[in-house]
């Protein structure tokens, strides 16, 4: 499946790619950005190249790199994975420690929200931790509604946890989309 490529004012995000990872490995192997992760960071290259690799060969998820316009370096990842065909889809956000508090997340993400509801979504969702504050800031700030809390949902590196579920639909994202 071949993605497409996305831009936005300052990013490019196109399909990512097994070769990130050396880019990635600062961000797969941050410990502080990884704890609230479904996974723990890895500690050497070679797991961080592994884990890309099964980002890039599973075919229920669809990965992007985000880079910088007119540098082709990754410097973080969104993920969509759609739950229910032609529907609902999940979506999932990082970026290395480096470009944190520039907005990027925010612009990443709106983009992908843009073409999933142009490929005809009706619900977009995220599932955070509820002491992921970073996490939960990206969702309020792109509109997103806390719809649920489900208790020990989670089995992770950290031990069960709770996950809240946010959502956004079609006509709440026209509506209220921010401009990045």
């Amino acid at each position: 499946m071949t993605l497409p490529v996305m831009k936005t004012e300052r990013l490019v995000l196109r399909a990512l790619r097994v070769d990130d990872a050396g880019a990635l490995h600062p961000m797969y192997s941050d410990v502080d950005a990884n704890y609230y992760g479904s996974y723990p960071a890895t500690t050497t290259i070679e797991e961080t190249r592994e884990a890309v690799a099964r980002r890039v060969a599973d075919t229920g998820w669809r990965g992007w790199a985000i880079t910088l316009k007119g540098d082709d370096t990754a410097i973080g990842t969104v993920a969509s994975y759609e739950k229910r065909q032609g529907k609902v889809t999940e979506i999932g956000y990082m970026l290395s420690r480096a470009h944190w508090g520039h907005g990027y997340v925010t612009e990443a993400v709106a983009a992908l929200i843009d073409l999933l509801f142009a490929e005809g979504q009706r619900r977009v969702f995220a599932d955070t931790d509820p002491d992921n504050a970073p996490s939960i800031a990206v969702v309020k700030r792109l509109g997103f509604t806390l719809e649920a809390t489900l208790r020990a949902e989670w089995e992770t590196h950290i031990g069960v946890r709770d996950s809240l579920i946010w959502g956004l639909l079609e006509d709440e994202w026209k509506a209220a989309r921010p401009r990045t």
